[in-house]
């Protein structure tokens, strides 16, 4: 494939100089290369094919079992001086970073292909996308890259003679974790990524692209690279309004993207725009616009059912990637929390005989999906637009057990952007750690913010002036549990249609709120419950604010605060006194 391009070839001849490959392939994102390379992937046993007749188009990979989620200890930002990064980033120097991956990379792919992935962030030909270039030594990397960007010789004509694209280089070498490094460096749009082939550290266009280097450059450029689902909500009438909401990783996200409205809720469809990653931007109009980067799901597979998400379960019946799922006797895919009764007997997700009751996970907890977006039968006619989609609310939710009520909205933009910054959610199997600790997870974009996060928060108040008609903005938590048995008090999955909707109506103005000391919260018989059987002393619990629980929560902020103190805004400083004033 000829490349007219002087600032990429020369680029891509450097890196190969470093690396030195075998030989460098340039890809061009045709379906006669996805074959050739699925081919090549399968006889190297990178893929397993599934059996084609149940999935078709479907493969399993098996990773190493020491790399099977992303590693935060092992991610730098690489920017001129520590403050910079801030303090809840890992910092290198770039002249050290350079170095030291450096070596690593030196020599890293002889006996290895170089394959050269062009690829768009965003709808082909959209003012607010964005190209990257990633070189890696990783079949499974260009096969993924396909799913998950606009991947090829479109990003090639986008890009033209220029020299604006971010330059990745990803090498696998041998997985060791002690030469395990995701380097962002901020200032030069590049990233390096290495001793990896898990999709969070390998997939540049996703976190380390579309967020890390995407929140530096949205402070730049007056922007907003959010971790963040896009979802279209149209009613009986036709209407349609768009929301983009923060979770953190494995708790709930694109559940609530690809969301089926209960049976009260005939007439009503939810639209996905997203399921992970949002950019916005202000729009002529004076509103907040935004598209999806990707072009596909890199899902959480564990969880995924027909009642929790049946639009995911039929896009990723065809033309699907799974990763470190669990594999049937027959050749199909299972993981913990599946339709059906739990199969006898296994292969493991490391390819070990597993049977029913051994106690041990068949599906690793993080295993993951690659699947094209074209699958979901709920994806937006705007998925594609290069415009985007106009949000009329933003929604904040994380996990949480305790305190946080099932819907609360915020009293203007400032308290809106302290909810977001203040927002905790319990770890899950999505990152390398402890399961179940709470942590101060702001905006859900603690580990992928790619400079100092009070410089963040500070980005978000400023942009509310450049936003003539702002978003509403509110918190959610479906995951309150009773205290007595421990189980969840709202049903979640179709039925957070019922906040949703609430959510909606607030945003045009059409329903009324209950002024409490904390937020706006739904009057009595303004969530509609129908047909929903849940006592309305669960509802009551559900939706409750304890002030003993929030005196608590605001000192445990004090943490986050004092951390950030050196560029916290004054503006959320006041907010937090304000909120613990009230409650006394």
């Amino acid at each position: 494939m000829a490349v007219d391009n002087p600032a990429l070839v020369s680029w891509v001849e450097s890196m190969a100089a470093l690396t030195k490959p075998d030989r460098v392939v340039w890809c061009d994102g045709s379906d006669e290369e996805r074959k050739a390379l699925t081919e090549l992937a399968v006889a190297s046993g990178v893929l397993l094919p599934l059996n084609q007749d149940k999935r078709p188009g479907c493969y399993l990979h098996r990773s190493n079992p020491n790399d099977v989620a992303r590693v935060e200890q092992l991610t730098f930002i690489c920017t001129p001086t520590r403050e910079e990064a801030g303090p809840t980033n890992n910092w290198m120097a770039p002249d050290e970073a350079y170095a030291k991956v450096g070596k690593l990379f030196d020599g890293s792919m002889k006996g290895r292909t170089m394959y050269v992935v062009p690829y768009v962030m965003g709808p082909l030909g959209s003012p607010y996308a964005k190209v990257g270039v990633e070189l890696t030594d990783s079949v499974y990397v260009v096969l993924n890259m396909r799913i998950m960007t606009r991947m090829g010789r479109g990003a090639l004509a986008m890009l033209g003679s220029g020299e604006d694209f971010n330059r990745g280089l990803h090498g696998t070498l041998d997985c060791n974790p002690e030469r395990r490094y995701i380097c962002h460096f901020p200032q030069d749009n590049t990233i390096w990524s290495v001793g990896s082939g898990y999709g969070g550290n390998v997939l540049l266009g996703k976190k380390c692209l579309a967020l890390r280097i995407g929140s530096y450059l949205g402070r730049r450029e007056h922007w907003l690279a959010e971790h963040m689902l896009i979802l279209g909500v149209e009613s009986p009438s036709g209407e349609t309004t768009y929301v983009a909401a923060a979770f953190p990783s494995a708790c709930g996200k694109t559940n609530f993207a690809m969301m089926i409205p209960p049976k009260a809720f005939a007439g009503w469809k939810i639209w996905t725009v997203g399921d992970d990653i949002a950019w916005m931007r202000t729009g002529p109009d004076g509103r907040l616009w935004a598209i999806n980067p990707e072009s596909g799901y890199f899902g959480v597979a564990p969880g995924t059912s027909n009642k929790s998400n049946p639009n995911a379960m039929t896009t990723v019946a065809r033309d699907t990637l799974f990763t470190n799922v669990a594999l049937t006797p027959d050749g199909d895919v299972w993981w913990e929390g599946m339709d059906g009764p739990v199969p006898e007997a296994l292969t493991d997700w490391q390819g070990r005989p597993w049977r029913k009751g051994s106690g041990e996970k068949a599906a690793h907890p993080n295993s993951r999906f690659t699947a094209p977006m074209r699958n979901n039968p709920a994806l937006s006619p705007h998925a594609d637009d290069p415009q985007g989609v106009p949000i009329s609310a933003i929604i904040f939710g994380g996990r949480r057990s305790t305190t946080v009520p099932l819907v609360l909205q915020s009293f203007n933009w400032t308290h809106g952007v302290y909810l977001g910054a203040t927002m905790g959610s319990e770890t899950t199997a999505a990152a390398v750690g402890k399961v179940g600790v709470v942590r101060r997870d702001p905006m859900a974009m603690l580990p992928f913010a790619g400079y100092d996060m009070g410089d963040y928060f500070n980005h978000w108040l400023a942009m509310q002036s450049r936003i003539a008609n702002p978003p509403k903005i509110f918190q959610v938590n479906w995951f309150r549990q009773d205290p007595a048995d421990g189980s969840f008090l709202w049903p979640g999955f179709g039925d957070n249609m019922r906040v949703l909707k609430w959510v909606i109506d607030r945003a045009h103005g059409r329903v009324g709120a209950q002024e409490t000391l904390l937020g706006w919260v739904p009057k009595a018989g303004h969530l509609d419950l129908t047909d929903l059987d849940l006592s309305p002393a669960r509802v009551d619990a559900a939706t409750a604010i304890h002030f003993d629980e929030w005196r608590e929560e605001f000192k445990l902020q004090g943490e986050l605060f004092d951390k950030l103190s050196a560029t916290m805004p004054e503006a959320l400083g006041l907010q937090r006194r304000m909120l613990m004033a009230r409650i006394g």
